[in-house]
């Protein structure tokens, strides 16, 4: 048994195809296959059931997949606290982020990063939070910042920022008269919202019940993801709509006299890095985690010594 072994048995688990398992690990389908083979006499047990298509693994399979996962991430991890008692933070962090958060964040703190180290490649997914999940459960990615909490086996979360919501309304909305917005100023036959909301501070404003609401009083039933696009309903339809509040800093100054803020206080989402139960690249990412508070504004920041959440 060796590690490029366990490596061709994760990229199958992983794809549940030959010929794609051999693309990624950059071997021959007939190599991959041969070397499979052989591990599986070795451990005296069938890891794949070959007769399924796509082929699945066996019950003993799954058990090896799962140990196979760990011993490859216990193996990167010596690798890595060589890195970092050199005092080195090099390596490349594969990274997923949540659409309604991606062309907001990333422009205040890539550029700053890839700077301050050289050494780091950094590989950014823009993913659902489902994907960005399962995507560290395989080892896709290294770490995920997205709206918490998850509370989600296996998956330690670091709180990093609190982000208020705002109102965005059409020009003929009356609650444009107001400096204050409460729930209650609020149609809900004029209100369109993004599909991935979370719903904090349940006590002032009810996200989801607003949601509910919503999809009761539309004749169309829009899943918007993108806030670009649910800007541009409310401008053309005319309505009303509810955004994160960095979505601020790309609008024109003519978009901001659209914006009014909740009266305090107001709703927020909160937003943190995720990574799997046995993450290694605990240098790269912690390297990441500061970089991003840095341009965040202060009153936005959590707590640092608010320990983070496994389940």
């Amino acid at each position: 048994m060796n590690i490029q072994q366990l490596e061709y048995v994760i990229a199958l688990d992983t794809f549940r195809n030959f010929v794609k398992a051999a693309e990624k690990c950059n071997v021959t389908q007939a190599t991959l296959s041969m070397m499979v083979k052989k591990l599986e006499e070795e451990l005296g047990a069938r890891i794949f059931d070959r007769s399924k298509k796509p082929l699945i693994p066996t019950e003993i399979g799954k058990r090896v997949v799962e140990q196979a996962r760990v011993i490859l991430q216990e193996e990167k991890r010596m690798r890595e606290l060589i890195k970092t008692e050199n005092g080195v933070i090099s390596g490349e962090l594969k990274l997923g982020i949540i659409p309604t958060l991606a062309s907001y964040i990333l422009p205040i703190f890539m550029t700053s990063f890839l700077k301050k180290y050289p050494k780091v490649r950094l590989k950014i997914s823009e993913l659902t939070t489902d994907e960005i999940i399962h995507k560290l459960g395989i080892n896709q990615l290294d770490a995920g910042l997205l709206a918490i909490p998850l509370l989600k086996k296996q998956i330690t979360e670091y709180p990093l920022f609190q982000e208020e919501f705002v109102v965005y309304a059409s020009n003929e909305q009356v609650l444009l008269k107001k400096k204050f917005v409460l729930a209650n100023d609020i149609d809900p036959n004029q209100l369109w919202l993004l599909e991935e909301g979370h719903c904090m501070r349940s006590q002032v404003v009810n996200l989801c019940a607003l949601k509910e609401l919503e999809k009761e009083q539309h004749q169309l039933e829009f899943a918007a993801g993108s806030i670009e696009t649910l800007k541009k309903i409310i401008e053309i339809n005319q309505g009303i709509t509810i955004l994160p509040k960095l979505a601020l800093n790309d609008m024109s100054e003519k978009q901001k006299g659209n914006v009014r803020h909740f009266k305090s206080p107001a709703p927020v989402r909160e937003i943190g890095m995720v990574t799997y139960r046995n993450h290694v690249k605990e240098p790269l990412i912690e390297a990441l985690k500061k970089e991003i508070l840095l341009h965040i504004p202060k009153d936005m920041v959590i707590d640092k010594n608010r320990k983070p959440v496994t389940i």
